[in-house]
């Protein structure tokens, strides 16, 4: 049986030669933002990674392959394409790759085409979590429970401000999933920069977040892990000022019964218009931001490890287009 997984050339080699390597999603280009930011977010995301010292590799669900690394034409068809391609999460990859069909990767599915293709750290916007009102409705996003099974370093700002910030934690802190704040002790909120809720562990330097990775999977933790690092300063929202605005957002949504996958994309419209682009700026700016951290992570572990000998298809390895 062939690979599941289709590495980019560039994404192959630099694997093979034990170089730095930063997955990143597609739900953020074809669902995150309209047209042509996100094109140009995604080219500066690849290119903040590069400045960094690493390899992007955005990951996808492209014609039923299972992708890791898009080349500038594809990541031009996500980006016009926009919400016409599917949002695809764990439980859609089968379905996609049985199909023929494209899809863009959330934190969950990106999480899967990282670990199949052995790339430790991913960079996003931030995490999906337990939604407001979960206790009856039993909406938790699936990026929780591939958190608490697939092996890959999530460095994020925080989860999304939409959700309950406080039960994302405890779900986390049930199923094993330590929660690192990069240079601060409080769990950021998406686009403000303090929740009043407390990171399990902080770690103030790359350098440390490489050595409690390589400690927790080096035990036989089969985990994720969550690197929580707080939107720049400069670009950070007021939490006061946006926890009105999200209730307003909420309040629409329910009232025009939109649920499920097409919440999100909703309520980060409505944010960006109730205020005035701003959130959408932050959104730019605190992936960047996380781009960046998650390459100086990914350098700080393929400095201590040894060069690996390039595996042979008959061996498992993934496919190279």
């Amino acid at each position: 049986m062939s690979s599941p997984i289709v590495l980019a050339p560039e994404v192959a080699s630099a694997l093979a030669e034990g170089q730095a390597v930063v997955a990143l999603e597609s739900t953020i280009i074809a669902h995150g933002m309209p047209y042509p930011q996100n094109l140009e977010t995604a080219l500066r995301v690849e290119q903040t990674v590069r400045q960094a010292g690493a390899v992007p590799a955005t990951c996808a669900v492209v014609s039923g392959k299972l992708r890791a690394g898009l080349s500038a034409e594809e990541l031009e068809h996500f980006a016009q394409k926009g919400r016409s391609i599917a949002k695809a999460s764990r439980r859609d990859l089968g379905y996609l790759v049985s199909r023929g069909l494209d899809g863009a990767t959330t934190v969950a599915a990106t999480m899967i085409i990282a670990h199949l293709a052995d790339i430790r750290c991913f960079a996003t916007g931030g995490i999906g979590g337990v939604h407001r009102g979960a206790p009856a409705t039993f909406d938790i996003s699936a990026d929780l429970q591939e958190l608490a099974h697939t092996p890959v370093a999530v460095v994020c700002a925080g989860a999304k401000s939409i959700l309950d910030l406080g039960l994302t934690l405890e779900y986390l802190e049930t199923f094993g999933v330590p929660v690192l704040g990069y240079q601060t002790d409080e769990f950021p909120a998406f686009y403000a920069r303090t929740s009043g809720l407390q990171v399990d562990y902080r770690m103030d330097s790359p350098e440390a977040i490489a050595r409690l990775l390589r400690a927790h999977w080096g035990i036989g933790l089969r985990s994720g892990v969550v690197v929580a690092n707080p939107v720049p300063e400069p670009y950070a929202l007021d939490a006061k000022a946006m926890e009105e605005i999200l209730a307003q957002a909420i309040a629409e949504a329910e009232r025009q019964h939109i649920r499920g996958k097409a919440l999100t994309p909703f309520l980060l419209a409505r944010i960006e218009q109730l205020t005035g682009g701003l959130s959408l700026k932050a959104n730019i700016e605190l992936v960047c931001n996380n781009a960046r951290l998650a390459a100086q992570i990914a350098r700080a572990l393929a400095d201590e490890q040894p060069r690996r000998l390039e595996n042979t298809p008959e061996k498992g390895a993934p496919q190279r287009r």
